[in-house]
């Protein structure tokens, strides 16, 4: 009789529980991307802040190349030879968040972008990272950090008003 009870119990409070609670969430599908963010950009930077004015250009006029193969998206610099696959973390109808890891010798440099698209523009903050690990132990000796203000200008692909 018991067992009934608890059984009864459990039926009428399932439908209370949301199942939102037991949806996993698998983070960003590339189909959210709004089409219009890939193409070639030309980038303007300004520093905000940074806690290493000596590592950090104060201003700078960039080439972007956003491009998606599959579920790959990746940014490059056809003048520099930059390129990097990124990650998707956010997007939230025009405002899209990035982020992009570049490891190199005893530094890893990580990137983030948040912009919002509007028109055939771009609006948004490039908060950069530069880690140095000791070569002996791999111990982290100094973090060096910038933000920037940045600013794009669609220089060829779709268009956000075309979508």
């Amino acid at each position: 009789m018991k067992k009934f009870f608890v059984t009864i119990l459990i039926l009428l409070l399932y439908p209370m529980v949301s199942a939102e609670e037991f949806t996993l969430k698998a983070g960003v599908s590339i189909n959210d991307v709004p089409k219009a963010l890939f193409g070639s950009w030309r980038v303007n930077a300004k520093l905000e802040d940074t806690n290493s004015y000596g590592t950090f250009k104060p201003q700078s006029v960039d080439f972007w190349t956003l491009s998606r193969v599959g579920d790959k998206v990746t940014l490059s610099n056809p003048f520099s030879g930059a390129n990097a696959d990124v990650s998707i973390r956010t997007v939230e109808g025009n405002l899209i968040v990035f982020s992009k890891k570049a490891p190199y010798d005893n530094k890893v440099l990580t990137d983030t972008i948040a912009i919002r698209l509007s028109d055939n523009t771009f609006t948004g903050i490039n908060t950069l990272s530069l880690d140095s690990y000791s070569l002996i132990d791999n111990h982290l000796m100094k973090s060096e950090t910038a933000r920037y203000e940045i600013k794009g200008e669609k220089i060829s692909g779709d268009s956000i008003l075309s979508n």
